[in-house]
């Protein structure tokens, strides 16, 4: 029996495991979209690729996962909502402030004999971490010879990142997570305030370049001294984070960092280890 979505499908998907033929249509739905429209979801989590058709199911009245695959082949404007759906978009500045701390202490010091210092932030969401780094390299004195590459696979994140706006009640636990990373300054000396929103200082995305790039379908475009990837990779199975952590090793130079969430790791091969440990807690590893 094909499993519909009732008026309290949350509580449902917490009780029943998937069954086969759920998996199935999940399958074929995931294979149709790439097939499609070129988008590969097929090593997402699959909890968690669940979890997003079930909402999509519940906003859209949709009760099985066959008609949301009839919805989406044949109106493109609800793969748009679907593909938001999967995008993960939760950030902010300075998140988890003791992995900015120890790039400024253990990382930034290794950058300073570098003629040009480039960092990829993949995954950049709305690109608060992308805007802290220029900060964090600003006050180190670095930010003039920095070019930060920040990119996401939504482009309306990407088109929102480029503004250098948020919302202004969110500047609190902002400012307080700067001053826990080991900010110099007034946080509120890098931004102005517009109506509800804080607009941060132009020069500060002067060397940020905002891109669309696919982790799962596009290759490496640079080399790097430092990639930032945080809470995105939990959101894949085990073989699409091991060619991605290859991607990264590719994409890094000799002695490059990367730096990951801390819900995250990498997944060492006994007779070969590419990346030491700087800091386990952090996550932030160094390309042997």
């Amino acid at each position: 029996m094909v499993l519909k979505i009732t008026e309290d499908s949350n509580k449902e998907y917490d009780a029943q495991e998937c069954s086969e033929l759920e998996r199935l249509e999940i399958n074929l739905l995931l294979r149709a979209i790439y097939l499609h429209y070129g988008f590969d979801f097929q090593n997402y989590a699959f909890s968690s690729i669940r979890r997003r058709i079930w909402y999509r199911m519940k906003a859209e009245k949709i009760e099985t996962v066959t008609g949301l695959l009839d919805r989406v082949l044949h109106d493109s404007s609800m793969m748009e909502k679907l593909y938001f759906d999967f995008s993960i978009n939760v950030t902010e500045m300075f998140r988890d402030p003791s992995f900015f701390k120890k790039l400024r202490t253990s990382v930034i010091p290794h950058l300073r004999s570098l003629e040009k210092i480039r960092i990829w932030h993949a995954g950049c969401s709305t690109g608060e971490e992308a805007y802290s780094m220029a900060i964090l390299l600003h006050e180190e004195g670095l930010y003039q010879k920095s070019r930060i590459y920040a990119t996401d696979m939504n482009e309306k994140v990407i088109a929102q990142a480029k503004t250098g706006r948020f919302p202004l009640k969110k500047m609190k636990g902002y400012t307080s997570n700067y001053v826990q990373s080991g900010g110099v300054n007034d946080f509120s000396e890098y931004y102005t305030v517009s109506n509800d929103y804080a607009v941060f200082r132009k020069e500060l995305s002067e060397n940020i370049f905002f891109a669309q790039h696919n982790l799962v379908t596009d290759g490496s475009f640079n080399e790097f001294h430092v990639i930032i990837c945080r809470n995105v990779l939990i959101y894949f199975d085990r073989e699409l984070q091991g060619r991605v952590h290859k991607l990264f090793f590719n994409s890094l130079s000799p002695f490059g960092y990367l730096g990951l969430g801390n819900r995250e790791s990498l997944l060492f091969n006994s007779q070969d280890q590419p990346f030491s440990v700087i800091d386990e807690k952090d996550k932030i590893y160094r390309k042997n």
